[in-house]
């Protein structure tokens, strides 16, 4: 059955103002920064909501929307996140999981398995991504290009954070199963990434790092 059409007409700017528009979105997305230090701070959950809800317009394969974000906010539940992340993450570390060229590339960054700031932060959002789904009988419906399209969603999901002024980290420990577990996610879900949300700490402190130039990140044939 085919999809019902509607009209779409989007204003369209001149290019003065596309490119006035789009430098002032790069400058705003080039002071994103990966953030370990957070502050307890509140911050209102409508704002999560709407991150929610700008990472959910994402395109994906067949638009099936193959995500689920789990918001946490209770501090018996991050708390038991912290535990299980961090002995995943000090088996990572101190365990020899990571292989050598890893942990040198992390050096840098001053990185370990203690990860404090997952209950310091007001809140904690996992997402995952939904292998395949369920019908109403039961029965498996496929979803396609899965990890595409949570990516591009996750990529939405921070830059809506940035943008209204809140600070955020993608952090995967692996493996990240008992996520599943402790958050009551059914198997058909596997943990794609896990978000502290926060403002940053007044005493933050960030890796000075660069990015590529463009030559480096962009070709044209």
């Amino acid at each position: 059955m085919s999809a019902q059409m509607i009209s779409h007409s989007p204003t369209r700017l001149d290019p003065e103002s596309q490119v006035a528009r789009a430098r002032a979105f790069y400058e705003e997305m080039d002071q994103r920064r990966s953030v370990r230090h957070f502050s307890s701070d509140p911050v209102p959950r409508e704002l999560v909501e709407l991150a929610i809800r700008t990472a959910s317009s994402a395109p994906s394969g067949a638009h099936k929307q193959p995500w689920t974000y789990v918001v946490i906010g209770d501090p018996g539940v991050k708390r038991q996140i912290r535990a299980a992340a961090e002995e995943e993450e000090r088996i990572n570390y101190e365990g020899g999981r990571l292989p050598p060229h890893w942990r040198e590339d992390l050096e840098p960054l001053g990185t370990d398995w203690r990860k404090p700031f997952l209950e310091t932060v007001p809140w904690v959002v996992v997402l995952f991504e939904q292998r395949y789904g369920k019908r109403p009988d039961g029965s498996r419906a496929h979803h396609y290009y899965v990890k595409e399209s949570v990516g591009i969603s996750a990529g939405m999901f921070i830059a809506a954070l940035h943008h209204m002024g809140l600070a955020t980290l993608t952090h995967t420990p692996s493996p990240m199963r008992f996520l599943n577990k402790l958050l009551g996610r059914p198997d058909q879900e596997r943990p794609f990434c896990l978000f502290p949300i926060g403002y940053p700490a007044e005493d933050c402190v960030v890796p000075d790092l660069t990015r590529k130039p463009l030559d480096e990140v962009m070709f044209e044939v």
